[in-house]
């Protein structure tokens, strides 16, 4: 008899972040984490995590919400069923509850995690192989100080441990972003790539003025410039502008990825596990734009070490990602609950050796840093 899910449990985590983090619609002091534990019958226990970006300011889920909908409603329906098969607990799971894709993305990489220990093979391995072993990584410039973002930029490119760089704008005029950036792009020059992720800040009009000045100035990339519901403003953006224009909250899932292709609303697709309700959720959405010729992009919710592995894994298995990947949350947090945290060096991400994702709790670290400890 296959082993049976006996417990899931859902654990809040707080960590500290190395400075404060500006974005759009939120600054961060500290990032939350939701960390999963699933236990199997024949001793193995599978790791996952669920992050939210500014609690609920990104998106339809928070935290707090995501603990709440595994205890009450995903964890209930699991316990009992066979551990070893992924597809059949996450269709249980799709019935149970509607939505809740990062909820059910923590789970799912649990299944994976410990489907891989089982086999003793990484996670990649059951996802059909790694096609590279190392992701580049960019880093975000967001202190929102034109000077103290150049001479980070400096610093990293010195260390070779980053040469792509993206600055998080939206909340000053567009005026004063588009200086902000051409400052950081002239002093960088050919060095290293700048792209900008206006979070979908701008107005359609906005949008034309900004991508113009920032175009000219030599960025690489756009990032949601408009609000994701508007398509049509995205299309015609991408259709004005040779810069690349890239979706990333206005395409979640395989779904949404249908829809963008359709109607070439894009250049670029960004990728994210938790947005896509997981690792395979998010293969999909590559596979359609595989077949519709948008380039790839390997975005993170800012998750720590367990949720930015999770995602190394599916995207070293994607057969092109022509843009590289974000992953650099473990970076952005003081410590860390693993053992031994992610290694970058090189401009890279290099994948952990061993079976599952690769990690392992630090108990004293997790009892340190979980929200419940004084309860």
């Amino acid at each position: 008899m296959n082993p049976q899910i006996t417990s899931v449990e859902a654990i809040l985590v707080d960590l500290p972040t190395i400075r404060a983090h500006q974005l759009a619609m939120a600054t961060m002091q500290q990032q939350t984490l939701v960390i999963v534990r699933l236990r199997s019958s024949d001793g193995i226990e599978g790791l996952g995590e669920a992050t939210t970006i500014g609690g609920l300011s990104y998106g339809d889920e928070s935290p707090e919400g995501i603990k709440l909908t595994i205890d009450t409603y995903l964890a209930p329906a699991l316990i009992g069923q066979d551990a070893t098969n992924i597809n059949s607990a996450m269709l249980k799971l799709n019935k149970v509850a509607r939505g809740n894709r990062f909820a059910k993305c923590a789970i799912e990489t649990a299944l994976l995690d410990a489907q891989g220990k089982r086999l003793n093979v990484p996670v990649s391995t059951l996802l059909g192989g790694a096609v590279r072993k190392t992701l580049p990584v960019l880093w975000t410039l967001a202190s929102g100080d034109t000077q103290r973002d150049i001479e980070e930029a400096e610093m990293l490119l010195a260390e070779r441990r980053h040469n792509t760089f993206k600055l998080k704008i939206g909340r000053r005029s567009v005026r004063d972003d588009v200086a902000h950036v051409s400052k950081i792009k002239s002093a960088l020059g050919d060095r290293a790539k700048v792209t900008v992720d206006v979070n979908q800040a701008w107005s359609e009009i906005d949008a034309t003025l900004g991508i113009a000045a920032l175009e000219a100035a030599g960025v690489d990339l756009i990032e949601q410039p408009t609000p994701r519901e508007q398509r049509g403003a995205l299309a015609r953006l991408a259709a004005r502008f040779i810069v690349p224009i890239m979706a990333d909250e206005a395409v979640t899932g395989p779904e949404d990825a249908l829809e963008l292709a359709r109607d070439a609303c894009a250049d670029v697709f960004a990728l994210k596990i938790a947005k896509s309700g997981g690792i395979y959720g998010m293969m999909r959405a590559a596979a359609i734009a595989d077949a519709a010729g948008i380039s790839l992009y390997g975005g993170t919710m800012l998750e720590g070490s367990i949720g930015s592995i999770a995602s190394a894994h599916g995207f070293c298995a994607l057969p092109q990602l022509a843009w590289g990947t974000e992953l650099f949350g473990p970076l952005l947090v003081k410590d860390d609950i693993v053992t031994a945290r992610p290694q970058y060096r090189d401009f890279d991400l290099h994948l952990p050796e061993g079976p599952g994702l690769g990690l392992h709790i630090d108990e004293d670290k997790l009892a340190f840093y979980r929200r419940d400890k004084n309860a």
